[in-house]
């Protein structure tokens, strides 16, 4: 059967080409505006899934890396406190061998020297309140306002504090004050009591320097655990950072185009564009006039 074709069919028919050319100059526009090759979810169903994906593992790594920069802060602040706790104890050893090594004694040395002494008891009781933040880093999970208070002790931590540094990787950031510091009677703070009131009693200070001794031990132990996780930080921070910039290339090769390639793209869609233009103008360009004559 044949179908006639009118005048009016062939209109209709060259202005939906003419409108399928004009959407896909107005796609390609956008793409190059943009340069994003998803711009719905129905443009790419399967790169809009793995784009969903690979944004979910940036948000969890965003997470984790703020977590590690956590983590190192607090225990380089943690490093830091314990090397000036090894140096104002270091200066509590020198003055009691000074002490120790003076034999007998004016009242003037012994008040300089118990001065001296009680100086360096305030400046290591102000490390052991050191904070991170607002946080102590010495009292752990306790809300306290100072980790230690004279004749008190250290805060009570119910529990540790950690951070997640990965799916199955945590570091403890928090050190306990008396593994650092010690308790009681052997605490660091006591043993420099104790030097003072040998002194003040005018008994020879000689013996306390194993106290001495056994207090620096305690903080070099002490760093050094701190030392091992604060390198666990630096490390997981350092995985996070690559993993950060492999996941966006990731993202990038999903979602972004190309910029070379989009304006390539719209100008071949412009030339097709005003290409069709000029034919359905050449073609359409008989009038009723023409008809009529």
């Amino acid at each position: 059967m044949i179908t006639r074709v009118t005048t009016q069919m062939t209109m209709a028919a060259a202005g939906e080409r003419l409108q399928a050319n004009a959407a896909r100059v107005a796609e390609a526009t956008q793409r190059a505006t943009t340069l994003q090759a998803i711009a719905k979810p129905s443009d790419d169903p399967v790169g809009t899934g793995s784009s969903m994906q690979v944004r979910k593992d940036q948000a969890a790594a965003a997470q984790y890396t703020r977590n590690a920069n956590d983590a190192v802060g607090w225990l380089a602040t943690t490093d830091s406190s314990l090397s000036s706790a090894y140096s104002v104890l270091g200066k509590v050893r020198d003055l009691t061998v000074q002490a120790a090594n003076s034999g007998t004694m004016g009242d003037t040395d012994r008040d300089a020297l118990v001065a001296q002494f009680r100086a360096l008891k305030a400046d290591l009781e102000a490390t052991a309140n050191t904070k991170y933040g607002t946080r102590s880093v010495f009292a752990g999970s306790s809300t306290d306002v100072a980790a230690y208070v004279p004749g008190t002790g250290f805060a009570t931590a119910t529990t540790p504090v950690a951070r997640r540094l990965g799916d199955s990787q945590t570091v403890r950031v928090d050190t306990p004050g008396a593994a650092a510091f010690g308790t009681g009677a052997t605490s660091a703070f006591a043993v420099i009591d104790d030097i003072v009131a040998d002194l003040q009693n005018g008994v020879n200070v000689n013996p306390r320097l194993n106290d001495v001794d056994s207090a620096i031990d305690a903080v070099r132990s002490t760093q050094a655990d701190v030392g091992v996780r604060h390198a666990a930080a630096l490390a997981a921070q350092d995985t996070l950072k690559s993993t950060s910039v492999s996941l966006e290339n990731r993202r990038s090769g999903i979602e972004d185009l190309d910029l070379a390639g989009a304006v390539l793209d719209l100008q071949v869609q412009q030339t097709t564009y005003q290409a069709a233009l000029a034919v359905t103008a050449k073609v359409l360009q008989p009038t009723l006039m023409d008809y009529l004559r």
